[in-house]
């Protein structure tokens, strides 16, 4: 007998190891249900965990009838929930499963069809359907830290030593029972526990992208997009067979690293200041500056029609008459031309001329009258410095601000506990501004010192940045424009060359394409990887 309860004393032991160690909801939920069958010798079980105001079945099992249901079988159990209370508040007590979750307390039942107290209907029922005699019952309750029952072991038909006949189930196998919920009651605590601080994570990463969304819909786009190319990057790794990444495979945990970082790549975003963000003009400040220079022109305009008209009252020679006029058209279709010119200018571009910055500063110095009738110039030098930028929309110290996104990504990632599991997300997240020859920003590393991760981010964060329909500042850009930029890239060594060759060779960017991009901006299938720009410019 001692030896007997010492056998049952070890394999409740490495029960309880397995369980502490289990990574699978369905599994886990197995193990305890068959661990409990083995040390109770029991035929049959089923485990329920408490949802809402119900016992839902979770894994049912039946030895004498091959019976096997729920957990890792992907047997779906048809069984209707069990309800602990009724409608008018009352518990349900007539249930043994119902009143050991309710109570708290463990039902011992020697013989199912003898016992008082309880409702046996439906298990009568299910006898009689499937030549079965259901006998003894064990209900005991998982309760957690806190006392509050989570689930219900129910055990049935303990089987005899000598000829496997139903017996009832002993004091110990009770306590031994007892003893196996406990643990299994941690077990799935702890499991609903890192679930809960998960899907914590995950909707605090789902606040930051949507207040970065309301804040800007453009960068909110973007938070979105870059996940997916990078998840896309990631995985098609994972499936290759050939080439320099073959032997690369990232793990369920990695890939899912590789997506939290994704998603926080640009959180430090929520501190740039929205008008930068967002500047879709050169002289764009809260509102579009080029109003303000458009009224001073429309006042210039007016000025000069109003000396024409002044002129034609009181000169009487025709000669200086026609010349006035003749001046008055000029002025007038000057200006309208600067106009046009400026409207131009403050789009922004990839390149600005040196002649049209010429041409910026000739404008500037042209006088108009102010509200006091004092001349001003038509552009103020901050006008100037601001149309005159040679690429984009952002000024040097514009551009230093939203560079600066990167530094506050990396101090709010660095200053979060992230889990084991996570710990690679700063990095990840924070170095996709660096390059590979060591020339990026905030910090200058170069691609020897950067994660695959955080390369494959630098080229998901680029390739979306260039393929984006939703900026304010330009227009939607062709794929083929957008690998020829990267194309340049690799060359440059701004992006991982290896990685680069396999985005185009295994056509990534063809299928996020297809996924997230305007059909017309597809207008290749294949891309030559080492072509040159006016080869692809020809084809």
């Amino acid at each position: 007998m001692a030896n007997n309860l010492s056998q049952q004393i070890e394999k409740l032991t490495s029960i309880g190891i397995s369980l502490s160690s289990e990574k699978n909801l369905a599994a886990l939920m197995e193990k305890i249900l068959l661990g409990a069958k083995e040390i109770t010798n029991a035929d049959g079980g089923t485990l329920y965990r408490v949802k809402g105001n119900s016992l839902h079945f979770e894994i049912v099992h039946t030895d004498s009838l091959g019976l096997a249901l729920g957990g890792t079988t992907e047997q779906t159990i048809e069984f209707a929930p069990i309800p602990l209370y009724f409608e008018d508040g009352q518990a349900n007590s007539k249930n043994v499963s119902a009143f050991a979750a309710v109570t708290g307390q463990t039902v011992n039942i020697h013989d199912a069809y003898k016992a008082d107290g309880f409702n046996f209907q439906g298990t009568k029922h299910y006898d009689k359907s499937n030549n079965y005699h259901s006998k003894s019952f064990l209900t005991v309750p998982l309760k957690n830290h806190q006392n509050q029952t989570i689930g219900v072991l129910q055990l049935i038909n303990a089987k005899g030593p000598e000829n496997g006949k139903p017996i009832p189930f002993s004091i110990d196998q009770q306590k031994m029972a007892e003893s196996l919920a406990s643990q299994a009651a941690i077990a799935l605590n702890n499991f609903q526990l890192t679930g809960d601080l998960q899907n914590l994570l995950e909707k605090f990463i789902e606040v930051i992208a949507s207040a970065i969304d309301e804040k800007s819909p453009y960068t909110g786009g973007h938070c979105r997009r870059v996940p997916a190319i990078a998840n896309l990057f990631a995985k098609s790794i994972n499936n290759v067979q050939h080439g320099p990444l073959a032997q690369t495979n990232f793990s369920e945990q990695e890939l899912y690293e590789i997506n939290i970082a994704a998603l926080l790549h640009d959180c430090g975003k929520i501190t740039t200041p929205v008008h930068i963000v967002d500047k879709a003009t050169k002289l764009e400040c809260i509102y579009d500056r080029l109003e303000v220079v458009k009224q001073r022109i429309l006042c210039s305009k007016k000025d000069a029609k109003i000396q024409l008209l002044e002129t034609l009252l009181e000169e009487r020679n025709p000669l200086q008459v026609e010349k006035a006029q003749a001046e008055y058209r000029a002025k007038s279709q000057q200006l309208d031309e600067d106009l046009r010119f400026l409207e131009t200018a403050n789009k922004g571009s990839e390149f600005m001329r040196e002649e049209d910055k010429h041409r910026i500063s000739t404008i500037a110095e042209q006088k108009w009258l102010d509200h006091n009738n004092e001349a001003q110039v038509l552009l103020n030098p901050d006008e100037v410095y601001n149309l005159s930028i040679s690429k984009g929309t952002l000024t040097a110290e514009e551009r230093t601000i939203i560079n600066n996104h990167i530094v506050m990504t990396q101090k709010m990632l660095e200053a979060l506990p992230f889990p084991k599991h996570l710990k690679n997300v700063p990095e990840i997240a924070g170095n996709h501004h660096e390059r590979i020859d060591g020339k990026g920003y905030p910090n200058g590393i170069k691609g020897e010192h950067m994660s695959l991760q955080a390369r494959i981010m630098c080229i998901a964060d680029i390739f979306e940045a260039l393929t984006a329909a939703d900026r304010p500042y330009k227009k939607a850009m062709p794929l083929s424009v957008a690998l020829g930029i990267l194309s340049k890239m690799r060359d440059d060594r701004h992006i991982d060359s290896k990685l680069f060759e396999f985005f185009i060779n295994e056509k990534v960017y063809l299928e996020y394409a297809e996924n997230h991009l305007l059909p017309e901006q597809i207008d290749i299938t294949h891309f030559d990887l080492y072509s040159t720009e006016a080869e692809r410019s020809a084809q």
